[in-house]
């Protein structure tokens, strides 16, 4: 018998495929609230993401300073994902979308025909319109788009939206920037059920509420494709640290997952059989 070990999985050899576009790594990570634009390129580069969100709104792309955040992406490293980040009508939604696709196709960028799709539906939960986003998703998709989703972990809500044409559905894991991490892990487990149904490879990212790794590696423990986050990065004492931390927390997670975790038992197992035990064993 051999007694060579068996190499463990390698997440990354399994690359996420997702809106007609090959990742290897399954953070997507957002440009917002950093401190400086400098931390945001280190923190970015520490993450290992290939995907990073941008809001599209003037005000987003400029700091006080008049600094363009796009000057500090690597565009030939990152592909940009244009967010319709502060949208609450799926109008302003699909005006904001074609926005970010007039603007990333005299960049070159390839994530031009993509768009991370938010309509919300108040400024105090952040959480989503769902017929508006339903409504904003078939239009851009008719459009040419290809859509992803910003989705509250509503199951039902969340299949509508796929049915509306979306590229990949993201149920928030809790509000967006709360770190609250996923609060309700059978509804994530429900949307992942229900948006894969008849087709497995249905990518969907958890995205909001991170806010720590832990919460990244139990959201792919859980099985999702990827996971999106920004605050949990941006506002912690130490971003490009926890970057790093997110990462690895992202392929641990996903290892984890495809590694296949022992049943949940209500009483013990010993580690070691009982036969050969010196003394008395209670209950015999």
């Amino acid at each position: 018998m051999s007694t060579k070990a068996m190499a463990p999985t390698d997440p990354v050899a399994e690359p996420l495929r997702i809106a007609g576009r090959t990742f290897h790594s399954r953070l997507f990570v957002g440009t917002g609230k950093y401190a400086s634009m400098e931390q945001m390129r280190d923190s970015l580069a520490a993450s290992g993401c290939e995907v990073v969100t941008v809001a599209v709104r003037r005000e987003r792309l400029f700091n006080a300073e008049g600094k363009s955040l796009l000057e500090f992406i690597d565009h030939s490293r990152y592909t940009i994902l244009p967010n319709t980040a502060g949208c609450f009508s799926a109008e302003d939604a699909i005006r904001v979308a074609r926005l970010g696709r007039d603007l990333l196709e005299q960049m070159g960028n390839p994530g031009a025909s993509w768009v991370k799709l938010e309509c919300l539906g108040d400024t105090l939960t952040l959480l989503p319109d769902p017929i508006a986003t339903a409504q904003a998703t078939a239009t851009l998709v008719k459009d040419g788009f290809q859509v992803l989703a910003y989705s509250s972990d509503d199951p039902i809500a969340a299949v509508r939206i796929k049915d509306a044409g979306a590229a990949s559905v993201m149920p928030a894991g809790s509000p967006i920037g709360s770190g609250q991490g996923i609060l309700n892990r059978a509804n994530i487990m429900l949307c992942l059920e229900l948006l894969k149904q008849g087709d497995p490879a249905y990518p969907v990212i958890v995205d909001a509420g991170v806010g720590c790794a832990s919460d990244v590696s139990l959201a792919m423990e859980l099985g999702a494709d990827g996971v999106l986050l920004n605050t949990a990065i941006a506002h912690a004492k130490d971003p490009v640290q926890m970057a790093h931390a997110m990462r690895h927390a992202a392929i641990a997670g996903r290892q984890s997952l495809l590694s296949g975790r022992i049943p949940r038992r209500r009483y013990a197992s010993a580690s070691s059989p009982w036969e050969g035990v010196i003394g008395h064993i209670p209950g015999e």
